[in-house]
């Protein structure tokens, strides 16, 4: 039996319990990919990190992402709260950002403040979506297809399909229907002219359910919105509101890329003996 050191961080969280949390397993080296996948599974968390050591110059570490359902090449909120916790180890980066290795190669990361953000990756799949999968995300969505502004692919790993609504309040009231949303995983986003933030997001996969906090979607929805001019450069973002979190991500763009970024915290911190 081996010991590894363990942390469970809750990211995109202005105060304890508001965010989205997951679990990092430090060292994780030792570890074959049943083991991993198998601990994703019992802590039954959207997802669960492990840190290995890099494998491509550049690299400050590797991170493996699963969720109970399987390997994610990409995901945000695990992005942040895995760097956070490689931070809070001793991990001192080679350069001036930080550079993780995973599925889809290197993600750039770098303190703001007292949060960390990293860059957006691009979309690996962009533009209309067909028919069919329009009518299918609507309806698991519950909603009229009125109130749909703008609808695309923003895929940057996990699959998103990306519906822009007509305010905060549409995007608030969804009930979704899981049967019906299939393998689609679904973010949608509203404009909120009187809540925290500027836009209100929320997440849904049939596999996991409603995310609280994404970082991959908040991403997705960055780089197609601000690039086609229908949100602006820099905003902000609540999501987990249906859920009782109170999640923030602030998104920026400068001469460098569009950056996603939120306050992590540790909660919990121990050894894990597998």
């Amino acid at each position: 039996m081996t010991r590894f050191e363990f942390s469970q961080v809750d990211v995109f969280a202005p105060q304890p319990l508001a965010g989205n949390p997951v679990a990092v397993v430090q060292d994780a080296d030792e570890l074959d990919e049943a083991t991993m996948a198998g601990f994703a599974r019992w802590t039954n968390l959207s997802e669960t990190t492990f840190l290995l050591s890099p494998t491509i110059a550049g690299a400050d570490y590797r991170l493996r992402i699963f969720t109970p359902a399987g390997e994610l090449p990409f995901a945000g909120h695990p992005t942040l709260g895995s760097a956070h916790a490689w931070l809070e180890a001793g991990g001192i980066p080679a350069g001036d950002t930080l550079v993780q290795e995973c599925g889809i190669g290197l993600v750039e990361l770098r303190r703001d403040g007292d949060a960390l953000a990293f860059r957006a990756p691009e979309l690996l799949r962009s533009g209309p979506l067909d028919a069919a999968t329009r009518d299918q995300a609507i309806g698991a969505l519950g909603i009229d297809a009125s109130q749909v502004r703008h609808a695309a692919w923003a895929d940057n790993g996990p699959g998103w399909v990306g519906l822009v609504l007509d305010s905060a309040e549409t995007v608030r009231a969804i009930r979704p229907d899981y049967d019906r949303m299939g393998d689609l995983a679904v973010g949608v986003l509203g404009r909120d002219s009187v809540g925290p933030a500027d836009v209100e997001v929320r997440a849904f996969d049939a596999s996991i359910g409603e995310d609280p906090v994404t970082g991959s979607l908040n991403a997705a929805f960055a780089v197609w919105l601000t690039r086609e001019g229908l949100l602006p450069p820099s905003y902000t973002v609540r999501q987990g509101t249906a859920l009782q979190r109170a999640g923030e991500v602030v998104i920026t763009t400068d001469a460098e890329g569009i950056w996603v970024g939120g306050r992590s915290r540790t909660l919990i911190r121990g050894s894990l003996a597998l």
